[in-house]
């Protein structure tokens, strides 16, 4: 435990430079120092307020490390206490507090990243084979429970997703695919249940991991066939929208939807999505 000398030390070493108040102000004469030296302060009241802030919070770090970290070498921590006892010090002390918790929180992003490649926890749900073989057939189920669930949610009805009945919905057991002439939006029932507002940016940043993602062994990516666009689903409060480019082959393109994306990508890139605790690559790494 660091002792009351240690505090003391640090205290005169982070605080030598802030205006004293004199000895023997009544109340109000202590008040009003306060105020005077607040306002007189460089930068005003506010940039008073961050810097006792500011140096406060430091000398919690430096008493805890004082305590239980490497500043329980006497000869460190009073280095410590010459280097906060400077202007220029106290910034590269902040500097290097910043740049560890950067370290700390990198580490625990990529720690929770290893533990979720565990093959038990890629898949959100196995998709039916039935289910893809008759979406790649072309044979649409029809609106079902999943689409009445989602249809009957207050934000979809306010927004007007389905003012108009869209003109092929094929169902499946995780959610359901609503078809128009031009494409695809892709709805997972898990997603809208937590809040489908919260999932568009994650679901395109899991498209793009996955899509440099091996599918298995081979270590091949599944590679997204000419005449197919991909975007967010936030023009059609989806979870991913598909857009067909004219000329496409429309067969080809469904095959691959159905074989590749909601057979082997969808499940994987649906289990990161919903899992708050995962930080897509680029989304901090580099901060």
């Amino acid at each position: 435990m660091a002792s009351d000398l240690d505090t003391v030390r640090v205290l005169r070493a982070l605080f030598n430079d802030m205006p004293r108040a004199p000895q023997g102000l009544s109340g109000l004469e202590l008040m009003a120092w306060i105020k005077s030296s607040m306002t007189d302060y460089e930068g005003g009241e506010m940039a008073y307020m961050i810097e006792h802030i500011t140096r406060n919070s430091m000398l919690d770090i430096v008493l805890h490390m004082r305590e239980s970290g490497h500043l329980q070498d006497d000869a460190a921590f009073d280095e410590t206490v010459a280097l906060i006892s400077t202007e220029e010090g106290r910034r590269t002390f902040r500097d290097r507090c910043i740049n560890a918790q950067k370290t700390v929180d990198a580490t625990e992003r990529l720690l929770k990243r290893a533990r979720k490649s565990a093959p038990t926890q890629q898949a959100l749900f196995v998709p039916e084979s039935q289910e893809i073989e008759r979406f790649v057939q072309g044979q649409a189920s029809g609106p079902g429970p999943l689409f009445s669930e989602y249809a009957a949610r207050e934000e979809v009805q306010e927004i007007g997703v389905f003012a108009r009945a869209p003109e092929q919905v094929h169902e499946f057991a995780w959610g359901f695919v609503v078809e128009h002439p031009g494409g695809w939006n892709v709805y997972v029932a898990q997603v809208w249940r937590q809040g489908t507002v919260g999932y568009f940016d994650r679901f395109l940043s899991a498209w793009k991991l996955e899509a440099v993602t091996p599918l298995d062994d081979t270590g091949a990516a599944p590679a997204l066939p000419s005449g197919l666009l991909v975007d967010d689903g936030i023009g059609s409060f989806s979870s991913l929208s598909f857009e067909i480019e004219p000329g496409a082959p429309v067969p080809q393109l469904r095959r691959w939807l159905g074989e590749t994306f909601i057979g082997r990508m969808l499940p994987r890139m649906a289990a990161k999505v919903l899992d708050d605790s995962y930080d897509f690559p680029g989304s901090g790494l580099a901060n």
